[in-house]
């Protein structure tokens, strides 16, 4: 009795052996259990259980061959325990080629395939390992950058009230020397119409004479001579003839030179009347004599020390302005929910450029994971190029690499510490390594 108990249970492992269902993984177990018929995954058809992999395809999603290549649309599950379990195309199964790490496509089959999932799944782990690591290390590095640009940011802050309280005192002050110049410039103005209406007799007397003396003087001997009156001298009405010599020896009262007392009582009193002559470019020697007054100069010191005054206020009234608008501008920028993208701010990366800024492109779930530049140079037969930035988590920061997947549209890797994500630390290694 006991012997055939034992032949029995032999019999019915062997039986259990053989129908051993492959290529199938434990989700889709349900759908293979042993019975009379079997219904294609799909539903389209029912077949008996012993048409499952008789390497004759029967369903038209073939799901009753997952174990063998009879189905083109079928797959086949390696299991890879160790490893990451994956599906191939059932046409590779027992093809001489080992698809599955532990050579489970090829059981039937000359091929020689030695199970590598344990030491594939070792690296794998170790991979991971290894961006868990560059994943904390890069957390940290982001926390360093995060305060770092929080300190920034409220510097930049600071700094913008300062120099807004700068632009309003410079304001202020540029009202005033704008006050102050246009009193000097009437000052002026009123001291110049005050000469040339002849408001003090005696100066006009005094120091007109003798500037006109030395203004004919050219040569500053103490004494005007014929050629002299020729070279300064013009008639009223006929301004462009030259003085001949004996019209120049007249004015002279005959002699052929004369000294300032002998010009005072001649020459000067022929000039005062304008009915005759008159001094060549008469307007600017006025302004000369006039020139010469000390009330007139310091008037014009005077206007002339405000207006360098305003300049200098002007100056550093634009120059503030524009440190202002610069850093309005600057900090107009999204940086990120804590400005961890401030720091790249002042970095400079070598790459050759023409787009332009255009926004945050990421997932709703990250948006910060990609940065879209776009309206660069014109693309021949094409629009503007456009450049697509994707930010990975890294200890350093740098380019990593660049490629152009479609015409003038170009993709780029940038590794930056500030990319890296809490939420990838907790999705951890897959359980089934």
């Amino acid at each position: 009795m006991r012997l055939h108990i034992i032949t029995l249970a032999v019999f019915c492992c062997a039986f259990a052996e053989s129908r051993k269902i492959r290529g199938i993984s434990s989700s889709y177990k349900r759908f293979y259990k042993e019975k009379r018929s079997f219904l294609c995954i799909d539903g389209s058809k029912m077949i008996p259980f012993e048409q499952v992999n008789d390497d004759y395809c029967d369903c038209e999603d073939g799901s009753d061959e997952p174990g063998t290549s009879a189905c083109p649309r079928g797959r086949f599950y390696c299991t890879n325990l160790g490893f990451r379990p994956h599906y191939i195309p059932s046409s590779r199964v027992n093809d001489g080629i080992c698809d599955c790490c532990d050579a489970s496509d090829e059981y039937n089959s000359h091929a020689r395939c030695q199970n590598t999932c344990w030491n594939l799944g070792q690296q794998e782990r170790a991979y991971v390992e290894g961006q868990m690591r560059t994943l904390d290390e890069g957390l940290q590095l982001k926390q360093q950058l995060i305060e770092e640009g929080v300190l920034l940011w409220r510097e930049k802050q600071a700094q913008l009230r300062d120099l807004q309280q700068v632009a309003e005192d410079l304001q202020i002050k540029l009202e005033e020397h704008r006050r102050r110049k246009h009193e000097a410039d009437r000052l002026k103005e009123q001291t110049l119409k005050a000469l040339e209406a002849g408001d003090s007799s005696l100066r006009r007397q005094n120091s007109t004479v003798s500037g006109i003396f030395q203004l004919l003087d050219s040569n500053k001997d103490g004494s005007i001579t014929v050629d002299e009156v020729q070279a300064k001298v013009t008639l009223i009405h006929d301004e462009e003839r030259v003085l001949s010599e004996d019209e120049a020896v007249a004015l002279l009262g005959g002699g052929r030179q004369m000294d300032l007392a002998e010009f005072q009582h001649t020459l000067w009193d022929i000039l005062t009347r304008g009915d005759s002559v008159k001094i060549k470019d008469a307007h600017d020697a006025a302004g000369g004599l006039v020139g010469e007054d000390p009330h007139l100069q310091a008037a014009d010191r005077a206007a002339e020390w405000e207006a360098t005054n305003l300049r200098k206020v002007e100056e550093a009234y634009e120059t503030v302005n524009a440190e202002i608008s610069d850093l309005q501008k600057m900090l107009a920028i999204d940086y990120g929910p804590d400005w961890e993208f401030l720091f790249l701010n002042s970095q400079c990366y070598k790459l050759k450029v023409y787009e332009k800024w255009g926004m945050w492109a990421g997932t709703p779930k990250d948006q910060y994971s990609q940065m879209v530049y776009e309206n660069g140079e014109p693309c021949w037969q094409g629009g503007s190029r456009s450049t697509t930035v994707a930010l990975t988590c890294g200890t350093e920061t740098a380019l990593r690499s660049a490629k152009e997947p479609s015409k003038c549209q170009y993709m780029m890797d940038f590794q930056t510490p500030v990319a890296c994500q809490p939420v990838l630390k907790q999705r951890g290694i897959h359980s089934e390594l």
